[in-house]
């Protein structure tokens, strides 16, 4: 079935109930769901689509932009607008303590970064509390934008005290590696994982739209003798990654 076949309404554009954009962009979706509508398949013009199904354009420019937001479709200039090619989401665990190098390995995909900042620099005063800085100290940072198989997929900001990272420019890889040689590689973390939409910065470095779902992860990861190694600011796509935790049953059940 063509496109423009796929889109001719019949019955569904008076089915249900809600605004007339969501019927459309309803429809789309399922021919995106259902392989009708395949990865990097053109989409008619706004104006055609709106000729075709007697929306307003308008109403068919709401139902586009909606499309464009959730990452379903994807508008390039002077050529139009294309259905998304998806790539398959990845499944983090949080029950180990790996760097990014290494998850992406084990799912044999080519990990790259793309350096924001590295260097020494004076500490904010979070970094003086969460790592016990001294105030006038530097403190050794690096940000980096985190690629697989071609995929811009996280934003990654470590600070880490200077003894620890006295050279922050040999890092070139995992930075685990490095701290790893030198027999400071962190044994465990504690993450907190919030729900963010993507400022206009972020959302151009990961290549979604401003205001695209993103998962903001700040990590503090520790020596085995307690001491704080390493805290890391972490920007992710929303559909890129699936993070997953194994629960068990405690040994000890309320009885109350």
């Amino acid at each position: 079935m063509s496109v423009i076949a796929f889109l001719t309404p019949d019955s569904w554009l008076d089915e249900g109930s809600g605004p007339r954009y969501r019927r459309l962009q309803k429809r789309i979706e399922e021919g995106i769901g259902t392989d009708l509508l395949p990865p990097n398949a053109p989409l008619p013009p706004e104006r055609e689509i709106a000729a075709l199904t007697g929306l307003s354009r308008v109403t068919v420019r709401k139902a586009m932009q909606a499309l464009v937001e959730q990452g379903a479709i994807v508008q390039k200039q002077g050529s139009g607008s294309f259905i998304a090619d998806i790539a398959p989401r990845v499944e983090q665990s949080l029950s180990r303590l790996t760097s990014f190098t290494e998850d992406m390995a084990r799912r044999g995909l080519k990990s790259e970064s793309q350096w924001l900042e590295r260097g020494m620099f004076m500490p904010s005063p979070e970094e003086v509390v969460t790592l016990a800085l001294d105030p006038h100290a530097p403190v050794a940072r690096i940000a980096r934008l985190r690629v697989a198989g071609g995929r811009p997929m996280a934003i990654e900001r470590a600070s880490l005290p200077p003894d620890l990272l006295p050279d922050p420019t040999g890092v070139t890889r995992s930075l685990y590696e490095v701290l790893g040689r030198d027999g400071n590689r962190p044994e465990r973390a504690i993450q907190k994982i919030s729900a963010i939409n993507l400022d206009a910065e972020d959302a151009a470095l990961l290549g979604v739209p401003t205001g695209a779902a993103g998962l903001k992860i700040e990590r503090t990861s520790y020596l085995p003798g307690g001491r704080v190694a390493e805290f890391t600011r972490s920007i992710y796509r929303g559909d890129a990654y699936d993070f997953v935790a194994e629960l068990r049953l405690s040994d000890r059940q309320d009885q109350t």
